[in-house]
């Protein structure tokens, strides 16, 4: 695989001073520990710091783009943007699976594919544009896969019925169904902007923005499935 680190290059239009930085981004940790490279780095430590340059540079291009926006919003998107699922869907669309050193393990149980690995991977590739060139190469590469999205935030949920999906899961972890709650309303009224929140057993699980109040409430449920399905054990 490290092989095709060039070709991960061109697709970036980026070529790296230190091209142990770009390796280190693509590499598990199951590959070093099944490899026995001793002085071998995985992806994780980059993974911490590019998830706050993300963070970051989210916040500066949705604060240049929605200026009539106040925080509350800001936030919403921003937490919707740098999800899990929509990270993961973002490194499939440059085909990051293929580049990363996995162990047999991981590589038999289709680990190129997990939602958890491609996110992880693509914020530990921001950190090392970073590293290797500073914010202008990092914010290049965010501005490109997040741009459409951005500018459609309605396009997060399109094609997932993060609502029926909350429902199974919470009907079959022994959960009451969700309540859904419109908290705000935003912008004028030719181009609003809601805000829904759910509860389960009347605990805030999430909230989630939306053009319309249907967009909002798929995007609420999504972000409650992505806090909710590591812990399998009841609310509250």
């Amino acid at each position: 695989m490290r092989n095709n680190l060039p070709q991960l290059e061109q697709f970036l239009g980026h070529s790296f001073r230190n091209r142990g930085l770009l390796a280190q981004a693509m590499t598990h940790p199951s590959f070093l520990h099944e490899s026995g490279e001793i002085d071998g780095r995985d992806y994780q430590r980059l993974e911490f710091l590019g998830d706050a340059i993300l963070g970051m540079l989210l916040a500066e291009i949705l604060c240049l783009r929605y200026p009539e926006w106040d925080e509350g919003a800001l936030s919403q998107l921003r937490s919707r943007l740098a999800g899990q699922d929509v990270l993961a869907e973002r490194a499939r669309t440059m085909g990051l699976g293929e580049y990363i050193l996995l162990g047999r393990g991981e590589e038999q149980s289709a680990g190129r594919d997990k939602d958890s690995i491609l996110a992880d991977v693509l914020e530990a590739l921001i950190a090392a544009l970073y590293l290797d060139s500073g914010l202008g190469a990092a914010r290049s590469l965010i501005e490109r896969l997040f741009d459409e999205l951005v500018a459609s935030p309605q396009k997060l949920v399109l094609g997932r019925d993060s609502k029926s999906e909350l429902q199974e899961f919470l009907s079959a972890n022994g959960h009451s169904l969700p309540e859904y709650r419109l908290a705000e309303e935003y912008g004028p009224p030719h181009d609003r902007l809601f805000c829904f929140q759910i509860l389960v057993n009347g605990q805030l699980v999430s909230e989630g923005l939306g053009k319309s109040k249907k967009i909002a409430q798929q995007a609420a449920a999504a972000q409650a499935l992505e806090k909710m399905r590591p812990v399998a054990g009841p609310v509250a």
